[in-house]
């Protein structure tokens, strides 16, 4: 079996953000304690069921970017745009209910916005 890469600039613009969003979930997966230290946790005293609960996260992040990598079909970037999306409305929110409005906070807001947009921008035939 070989990896299939599109030769359509929208459907590599969608591989691209799928293949993002599974590599940041392979990280997430084998290094909770940096991620949660970058996301601006204390990371102190902390049981397995936490480190196992980020991991889970981890490995649906990326399982959420493999599934379009394997299967290459219109919902699956569909359903991994949306949920980005979705993400980045969730940060956008934390900006004004949790004064969450800091640099980190918006770099990574733009990131997702820019990895929801690829597959997006495929699917709804805007690339």
């Amino acid at each position: 079996m070989e990896l299939y890469f599109p030769t359509e600039l929208g459907e590599q613009l969608a591989f691209i953000g799928a293949s993002a969003t599974a590599l940041t979930g392979l990280i997430i997966l084998l290094l909770p304690g940096p991620v949660l230290r970058l996301a601006a946790f204390q990371v102190g005293e902390v049981r397995p069921e936490g480190y196992g609960s980020v991991r889970a996260a981890g490995g649906q992040y990326l399982a959420l970017g493999i599934v379009p990598i394997l299967l290459a079909q219109d919902w699956f970037y569909m359903a991994l745009g949306t949920t980005l999306a979705v993400g980045a409305a969730g940060r956008l929110l934390s900006f004004i209910v949790d004064r969450g409005l800091t640099l980190r906070n918006i770099l990574i807001f733009l990131l997702q916005v820019v990895l929801a947009a690829g597959p997006l921008a495929y699917v709804l035939g805007y690339v």
